[in-house]
């Protein structure tokens, strides 16, 4: 999809978003695993900020998105919650920071969204300093036939309207990337992904 489009599209989500904050969506599973960021952090596609309420106040946090309306709304979570945060405005796929730059890379539901993710996770791979970690929450193929066949079946539309890809197997991605995956939980039916890694 044309970047322009996808950019619009997010725009065009911000609100909704924002409601996904207000209410704390997910909160078991952003908890869990944001938490534990530590040091300089880097959240990709940072988005409306949904882990803001997670993270400890001691972090440093540069927060990255290619959509100005969801930034607004990130920028007012982190006032919100009390995060130093550095905002930019940014497409994280033409990103190139220098080598283990940060402690922590956070990645929320990005994954479906990217034109390369491998390229990506090897991105997270580079950036990461050597005794630090890299956070994921990524949504993907299940582990069942049933929700797999619906999945791609509906791939096209989700894509189209929301410009997320239901249906990338995050397994085979994680085997191929250079990340070593220190823990990897499959809850909802198989389908959400809660990722811990390390470079490798």
């Amino acid at each position: 999809m044309d970047k322009k489009k996808l950019i619009k599209k997010f725009d065009k989500q911000a609100d909704k978003y924002e409601k996904y904050l207000q209410k704390q969506q997910g909160k078991m599973f952003r908890s869990k695993m944001f938490s534990k960021a530590s040091g300089k952090t880097l959240e990709v596609a940072i988005g409306a900020g949904l882990n803001m309420p997670y993270y400890p106040k001691s972090i440093e946090l540069i927060g990255v998105d290619f959509s100005p309306e969801m930034l607004k709304k990130a920028r007012k979570a982190a006032e919100q919650y009390g995060i130093r945060a550095k905002l930019q405005l940014a497409d994280v796929e033409e990103l190139d920071f220098e080598e283990n730059t940060f402690d922590t890379i956070v990645s929320s539901g990005t994954l479906c969204t990217y034109q390369d993710p491998l390229h990506m996770l090897n991105q997270f791979q580079r950036w990461c300093k050597p005794d630090g970690q890299i956070l994921m929450i990524e949504h993907g193929i299940s582990q069942f036939r049933s929700i797999t066949w619906l999945q791609n079946r509906l791939n096209g539309l989700a894509k189209r309207a929301i410009g997320c890809n239901m249906n990338r197997d995050i397994q085979r991605l994680l085997k191929d990337s250079d990340l070593s995956i220190e823990k990897m939980d499959r809850i909802m039916l198989g389908s959400l992904y809660l990722i811990h890694a390390k470079p490798s």
